[in-house]
């Protein structure tokens, strides 16, 4: 009984009506529902595997949405490598010997999924100072032979003017020139006159004219991706070395590559720059900008590159007496330099070695630049070049290495407008001391390690100074 009254108290409460009827019947309720709620669900996670140069590897596991950016900030933080904004992710197809370097938001499992099983292809952790150098410097990237800016705009166009137009949506500077072009289906290469603009890349029928009926689509860039050849001679037969070509991103196979190719460096590094400018646009400035947030916001568009705040803020001083002092002659801060220098040399000329008895420094200057990372032992021309094109062609990248010619010797390979320069370092033997010179003995140094610090501070004989060497790292 005082069940059933209980149960007759509930029902003589009255109901409350529902406002929306409809969502009680409708088959949408619970996905309405449920979209109203907070999504607890986590990101998903893969396994990439990334190489560096020495063909060490590292296992990561990544959310599905990661960008390249965010991987090489990962494994500079794992490494405890400095952060100078010049690593990215390279992307390598063994198969068809093409590469090129992601850009910094691409989604990197996106680009795996492109990947063919059977092909082997690789991502790398390496440098490539040549990322953005377009932005501090586009009249090297951009000859006056292969631009051409729109009538309305004037005849002289500044540095920060070229990038403006290239970035606005309105105007687009032309590039044109000829390339080599291998016909679809075959072995054969021809060359054509080439022409880029907003709506893609064209080639003429008829020899440099540019008229619409003369002029024939060859590629647009949106559902494919640019890659520069790492082999091209030895597996396409390529005219020269400078190819790249156009990879759809659900490619088939090679039939579906365009392949290009330039006549020289400069000539490909300007179209494939203005492609990626095309391509990208602001987005690529957006990337390039991002490392300087939040250091009082972003920097202008300014193309002439500025010296850092250490550069700048860097004195000499004298600290021999009771108090410090600047010294302000450029003359006896140079004086006061060697003599530190020398006097550092002199310290360090007693080393022990693995027995704990002192050694001459001057027995350990024919080996001791080896343990550098700026050294590459017996390795050739060609790779050396392979090499610095990989860490970009900026000048100022350079490595050193064994000389194959003549073994007692070294050659400094370095970068300079957009090409690779080589010197040899000569060994000379002066009242029985061993030195080195690259000027024919009027500047001598006790080591390699001297050497390069001097170029490093000095132009010298050298068209620039040494900048950024190109390392073999390891994961």
């Amino acid at each position: 009984n005082r069940r059933r009254k209980k149960d007759d108290n509930v029902l003589e409460i009255p109901s409350i009506p529902n406002p929306f009827p409809e969502l009680c019947c409708s088959p949408f309720a619970s996905v309405l529902s449920a979209s109203l709620l907070p999504k607890a669900t986590s990101r998903k996670k893969q396994v990439i595997k990334v190489y560096s140069e020495d063909d060490t590897s590292k296992a990561l596991e990544v959310p599905s949405d990661i960008k390249a950016r965010d991987v090489c900030q990962l494994l500079i933080l794992k490494n405890h490598y400095i952060d100078d904004h010049s690593w990215t992710l390279f992307e390598q197809l063994t198969h068809t010997g093409l590469g090129r370097a992601l850009e910094d938001h691409e989604l990197v499992m996106e680009v795996q999924s492109n990947w063919v099983m059977e092909e082997e292809n690789k991502l790398y952790f390496r440098k490539n100072y040549a990322k953005y150098e377009f932005f501090k410097n586009p009249l090297s990237f951009f000859p006056d032979h292969m631009i051409s800016f729109p009538s309305e705009t004037n005849a002289a166009v500044s540095q920060s003017g070229i990038l403006q137009m290239f970035l606005s949506s309105s105007t687009y500077p032309e590039i044109h020139g000829y390339l080599h072009a291998k016909e679809q289906g075959k072995k054969s290469w021809k060359k054509l006159y080439f022409l880029l603009r907003r709506s893609g890349l064209y080639f003429s029928t008829k020899g440099t004219s540019k008229e619409p009926r003369h002029l024939q689509f060859f590629c647009e860039f949106s559902n494919s991706d640019m890659y520069m050849s790492l082999a091209g001679k030895k597996i396409s037969g390529a005219p020269t070395n400078y190819g790249f070509c156009f990879k759809p991103n659900k490619s088939g196979g090679t039939r579906d590559l365009k392949q290009l190719c330039a006549d020289d460096e400069q000539s490909r590094t300007c179209w494939m720059t203005a492609i990626r400018l095309l391509k990208y646009g602001m987005q690529l400035y957006q990337n390039y900008m991002q490392p300087y947030q939040g250091r009082g916001g972003c920097r202008p568009l300014n193309i002439t590159p500025m010296r850092s705040i250490s550069e700048n803020s860097l004195v000499a001083m004298d600290f021999s007496g009771h108090r410090s002092r600047i010294i302000e002659n450029p003359t006896e801060a140079l004086s006061v330099a060697v003599e530190e220098g020398l006097a550092w040399r002199k310290r360090g000329c007693l080393r022990l070695n693995s027995h704990g008895s002192p050694i001459a420094m001057s027995n350990m200057g024919m080996s001791i630049h080896r343990s550098q990372s700026w050294f590459h032992h017996k390795i050739s021309r060609e790779e050396a070049q392979r090499l610095i094109l990989q860490h970009g062609l900026v000048d100022g990248v350079f490595l050193v290495r064994d000389s194959q010619s003549n073994p007692k010797t070294f050659v400094l390979s370095l970068s300079h407008g957009l090409k690779i320069k080589h010197f040899q370092i000569v060994p000379l033997e002066d009242d029985g001391k061993l030195f080195y010179t690259l000027d024919d003995g009027h500047t001598r140094f006790t080591d390699l390690i001297q050497l390069v610090e001097f170029y490093q501070l000095n132009k010298g004989v050298l068209p620039c100074k040494l900048k950024h060497y190109c390392a073999r790292i390891a994961l």
